[in-house]
């Protein structure tokens, strides 16, 4: 991948950050509800964003964001595709084929496609995550029929060939090395997903795929995925920045008219009911860690749910900032943790709160699991504090406005709104999702969800490397 595989992306930076640190009282009821009657009548600060939606005949969706603060436009084109669409035995693929994206396409020659963008002053990259695919520019204001002409002629005409399809699964492989072979603590975090999901395929296995599957990797398996996925009707085009709206409608429709619809891909995912029992912890040798490190994962609703706002707000609470609890606790008090951190995964379909704390130096896990486990069960007991709401629902606002500042940003989180919920203009309106959530459903979703009942559980291992890697 050329940018990053896997994690999930926080739309326009909508990672939370909690703010308090004192383990407080629990307020009085009547206290607590009148703070959160007076959370629901907060007025969110709503960015002010001037969205054109249309749809082309062969089924492009197009978002066109003018802003001419800046001298520069970004073109994102997101095609509604993962490596949750991959086959058992084909993992990897999406990974592999963003990279195929670069090879080549009738008008452009092999290499070609980086080059002309450079030349003109400006950058791009792509990325690919569980639930989707996205190639990006980020251009001067002058480049916007180039940039157009670049991704339409990919998509509509893509050079795949044995020779560009083994270059680029070297380049995956070699990859594969450095972010997993390499990188500490990334197969602890492998092996918890798939406990967490217990063998639910769209999610249980890594957007980057495994060795064995790219050794297995077949050409004409390429080839079936980009007739299966890459076309105008699974795809969102955004072009955000200093554009003249006539003059970029004119250009999406000379440049993307021609490019044919793909057979209707089937979407849907089988159904998950959520893991339902406790495993582990199991134990994760790992060369790479210098360190142990207990990771702790839970199944929790999709993203864009009430319940999942509120475990982010959860999560936000727990790690969001040195004065979180987990920061405070483990890290600062106790001395049992270099950094611990909760998070929730963002997937489309059913998702996962994980906790991940690493060790401090001789730390033992039993102390570092108990401290984590006081915390949530205070958390699912009393909800968080007035405090902790509070700056929690102002570190959403700031992060999301300053989030959709940058012309590129705004444009990969339009894309992912009109993709993943079908409208990009959800996102003036995205703060107030959060600051709906109040104490009480953030102790309610704590304590429905992160429970010892359901966890699934992994302790990463210090092990001494072999010779010779």
């Amino acid at each position: 991948m050329r940018l990053r595989v896997g994690s999930s992306l926080a739309v326009a930076g909508l990672v939370l950050s909690s703010v308090s640190s004192a383990q407080k009282p629990a307020p009085a009821p009547a206290k607590t509800a009148a703070v959160d009657r007076a959370a629901a009548q907060v007025q969110p600060l709503r960015p002010k964003l001037a969205i054109e939606r249309f749809t082309l005949d062969n089924g492009l969706r197009v978002v066109l964001n003018p802003e001419p603060t800046s001298p520069t436009l970004a073109v994102v084109v997101w095609y509604d595709v993962g490596s949750r669409n991959e086959k058992p035995g084909e993992g990897g693929f999406a990974h592999l084929f963003e990279h195929m994206m670069f090879e080549g396409s009738a008008g452009v020659p092999r290499g070609m496609h980086d080059k002309i963008v450079e030349g003109r002053g400006g950058k791009l990259n792509a990325s690919t995550s569980e639930d989707w695919t996205r190639y990006f520019e980020l251009m001067p204001s002058s480049e916007l029929a180039v940039t157009l002409y670049l991704e339409a002629d990919r998509m509509k005409s893509l050079h795949i060939d044995q020779e560009a399809f083994e270059n680029q699964r070297k380049v995956v492989q070699e990859e594969y090395r450095m972010r997993v072979d390499n990188a500490p603590y990334i197969k602890g975090y492998f092996r918890l997903m798939e406990l967490v999901y217990e063998g639910y395929h769209p999610y249980s296995h890594p957007a980057i795929g495994s060795m064995q599957e790219l050794d297995a990797a077949k050409i004409e398996w390429v080839q079936s995925f980009h007739k299966r996925w890459y076309g105008p009707n699974n795809a969102v085009l955004v072009v955000a920045g200093d554009i003249d709206t006539a003059q970029a409608k004119a250009l999406i429709h000379k440049y993307f008219d021609g490019v044919a619809k793909i057979p209707a891909p089937i979407k849907e995912l089988p159904p998950f009911a959520g893991r339902a029992t406790p495993t582990g912890p199991e134990p994760v040798m790992d060369p790479n860690a210098r360190t142990g490190a207990t990771m702790l994962a839970w199944s929790i609703p999709p993203d864009h749910t009430k319940e999942h706002y509120a475990l982010e707000i959860a999560a936000a609470v727990l790690s969001g900032g040195d004065s979180a609890r987990f920061k405070q606790k483990l890290v600062k008090d106790l001395a049992l943790a270099q950094d611990a951190e909760a998070s929730t995964e963002d997937h489309r379909g059913p998702d996962a709160f994980v906790i991940n704390v690493q060790l401090a130096d001789k730390a033992k896990f039993e102390d570092a699991e108990k401290a984590v486990w006081l915390e949530l069960d205070d958390l699912a007991k009393k909800g968080p504090t007035d405090a902790e709401l509070k700056k929690a629902r102002a570190k959403v606002e700031h992060a999301f406005l300053f989030g959709l500042q940058a012309n590129l940003s705004r444009a990969m989180a339009l894309a992912k709104f009109e993709g993943h919920h079908g409208d990009a203009g959800a996102l003036k309106t995205e703060p107030d999702r959060y600051l709906e959530i109040t104490a009480a459903d953030v102790k309610a979703a704590v304590a429905k969800y992160l429970v010892r009942e359901k966890l699934a559980h992994v302790r990463v291992m210090p092990a001494a490397k072999k010779e010779g890697k």
